[in-house]
């Protein structure tokens, strides 16, 4: 029962990842936000709830810490600092602890990604509106409907699954992607 199991699992993430080679184009797109962001001095903001926000802090560390190579380029998760969004969520409810970060943090010619498999989570959504009043480019990543996501964003990744899992395998995925398209345009900004 248990290697049926697997083999099916591991068989829908294939099939998946097979669906998103027919994206290639706007994946692509995504990527280049990414790097025109970073090429200007701008930096990359992520925000995610759950296993979303887990992903922020991955591809954050991955472009400030070590994809590949030693990269140090600028990127935040807006979901780390716990003094921050404590005070934010106890002072101006939950919906605005990244709204609140983006504000206070983002700049015109930042980009934001928003994870959000729903595409609906009201504290993404936030930020994502946010992200619009300061002039910042943004990308929301998203399950199979996009959501209201969808709307306040530069560019929407959907990923066509109703799974959860699934889904953020592929953000996960996509997020090393443009790691690497970042390491092949942009050299890295430390000096060593």
């Amino acid at each position: 029962m248990s290697l049926t199991l697997i083999k099916a699992s591991l068989l829908e993430g294939i099939k998946l990842r097979e669906k998103m080679l027919e994206m290639a184009e706007p994946i692509e797109s995504a990527g280049r936000l990414w790097i025109d962001c970073l090429k200007q001095g701008g930096k990359i903001l992520f925000a995610g709830n759950g296993g979303s926000a887990a992903d922020a802090q991955h591809l954050a560390a991955e472009l400030v810490g070590r994809f590949e190579r030693a990269n140090g380029f600028p990127a935040l998760a807006l979901t780390v600092d716990t003094s921050c969004l404590t005070a934010l969520a106890n002072d101006f409810g939950f919906e605005q602890v990244f709204s609140r970060q983006v504000l206070a943090l983002g700049n015109p010619g930042d980009l934001l990604v928003g994870i959000t498999t729903s595409g609906g989570s009201p504290n993404v959504v936030a930020a994502l509106e946010a992200a619009r009043k300061k002039g910042m480019k943004t990308l929301a990543l998203t399950g199979e409907t996009g959501g209201p996501a969808e709307a306040l964003s530069d560019l929407c990744i959907k990923v066509p699954s109703p799974r959860t899992c699934r889904v953020q395998e592929i953000h996960l995925s996509l997020g090393h992607v443009w790691c690497e398209m970042v390491e092949s345009a942009l050299p890295s900004p430390l000096k060593a």
